[in-house]
């Protein structure tokens, strides 16, 4: 009797902490999600005013978007994660003066990476034409390119900011400032195209303006609210001294980021050597928009898991990381089923959101279980990346998304779509497929962790100084 009430009683506490997690990672994830949608609509808000000024604009924009965002904004994101683990962990350990220092150092290695991306782009208009793109649209997409320039820029000190404010779970100064950039980037887009005729150049003037704004606004937050007063951002010359060790979290973290996005640009742009190259590339966009539009979701659910997995590793609660974990997949398998149970219920519907053509919107319909999986898989590899991020095993996941997309889903989508002619399905299924390995490699890492090592690991990598990189490299 007594053996059951003790069982019982544990139970009932576990099922308390199980419920305090999630209300703990709920108030990260939800605001969280509605700032990666207010980010993702300035980009949206661009392409649809420059739709209207015709094929040329919308097909140049369009490509420099997408070559911007693969060489140079996803880059410094991706970067930034590197920050979730030690800004997160240094929470946790209450070593509250190395956050501003660690956000200082994001800031300088960032800026440091921003110089050679610019010469990137502008020679674009050359790197375009060398492809076989249309020489007209290569000059046009490196125009509005050179715009985005001090866009880059901005997001080298941006991103930094965000992510500082992320691992104090502060994320109400980020909701707030992201929409009220939203509202400014749609007033001065409208502005600067049709009341200025500047056209299409207007939306990347537009959008690096908002870019400033969003430092300008995050900034004074962050300088002068008393949220922060234990962690104010104050500049030392140990910010330049801590550039070594940030790179080696920022690029592994940058890699696991920028792998799977790339992989699936270029099988965007495989689809167009296939039969029917309108139709099938037009639907594989379709795909990747509703893909990246979903992931949204659950890439606010893997921040709230990066936050609560570093800040209590850094506290050195290995138990408490190892719930963080659980209730974090709890909430990325929930949503999962959800979004692909509708989206496919809705497949018959899916395509007119996107087109008025029935060959289109059948092509759509049929790839829609195939939407449903690769949404499925996003959404655990997004809270997995979260807990690498705030581990500190982002090495471990950027060898994982080598394999996973380059080794494995890259060769199967081409065997698929070119060999078997499976066209465009045969590419998407390649996609799937490597998402699919990617999950499961990372949840086996995540099973297989160590939490007491790893808690161990943060405590020694927060509490050191920051000058002595082979220690804080462990």
């Amino acid at each position: 009797m007594a053996e059951d009430l003790i069982e019982e009683k544990k139970w009932e506490m576990s099922g308390r902490s199980f419920v305090a997690e999630l209300k703990r990672e709920g108030v990260i994830a939800a605001p969280m999600v509605a700032v990666a949608v207010f980010q993702y609509m300035l980009q949206v808000v661009s392409l649809v005013m420059v739709g209207h000024l015709g094929d040329l604009s919308l097909s140049s924009v369009a490509i420099a978007t997408s070559l911007t965002n693969v060489t140079g904004f996803s880059l410094l994101s991706g970067m930034a994660g590197g920050l979730e683990t030690l800004c997160g962990q240094a929470f946790g350990a209450e070593q509250y003066d190395k956050l501003g220092t660690y956000t200082y150092t994001a800031m300088i290695s960032l800026s440091l990476v921003c110089p050679p991306v610019c010469v990137l782009w502008l020679f674009m208009d050359k790197i375009l034409s060398h492809v076989g793109q249309d020489p007209l649209i290569s000059v046009e997409a490196q125009h509005f390119s050179m715009w985005l320039i001090p866009a880059l820029f901005g997001c080298a000190i941006l991103k930094p900011l965000t992510r500082y404010c992320q691992t104090q779970s502060s994320i109400l100064p980020m909701l707030l400032t992201s929409f009220v950039v939203l509202l400014f980037h749609i007033a001065s887009c409208w502005t600067l195209i049709y009341k200025l005729n500047i056209g299409k150049d207007g939306a990347a003037i537009a959008f690096s303006l908002s870019t400033w704004l969003y430092v300008v606004l995050l900034g004074f937050y962050v300088m002068f609210s008393s949220v922060f007063e234990r962690t104010r951002i104050s500049f030392s010359k140990e910010a330049f001294l801590g550039v070594g060790v940030f790179y080696r979290l920022a690029v592994p973290s940058a890699v696991m980021v920028c792998l799977k996005w790339w992989s699936c640009e270029l099988l965007t742009l495989l689809s167009g050597f296939l039969p029917n190259p309108k139709l099938e590339t037009s639907v594989l966009s379709i795909c990747l928009t509703i893909s990246t539009l979903h992931f949204t979701i659950p890439y606010g659910v893997g921040a709230a898991a990066s936050t609560r997995v570093s800040n209590e590793l850094g506290a050195g609660k290995p138990e408490a990381a190892r719930l963080a974990v659980v209730v974090a997949m709890f909430l990325a398998i929930t949503e999962a089923v959800l979004v692909s149970t509708i989206l496919f219920l809705c497949r018959s519907v899916l395509g007119y959101v996107y087109s008025s053509d029935k060959e289109v919107v059948h092509y759509i319909a049929v790839m829609a279980p195939l939407i449903c999986l690769s949404v499925f898989m996003d959404s655990l590899q997004a809270v997995l990346s979260g807990v690498a991020r705030g581990s500190g095993w982002q090495h471990r996941g950027a060898y994982i998304n080598l394999g996973a997309f380059y080794v494995v889903g890259l060769p199967m989508g081409v065997v698929l779509g070119f060999v078997l002619h499976l066209r465009g399905k045969g590419l998407w299924i390649g996609i799937v497929i490597g998402s699919a390995m990617q999950s499961t490699l990372l949840s086996l890492v995540t099973s297989l962790t160590n939490w007491k090592i790893q808690a161990m690991k943060a405590r020694e990598r927060v509490l050191v100084k920051t000058s002595s990189p082979d220690n804080e490299s462990k």
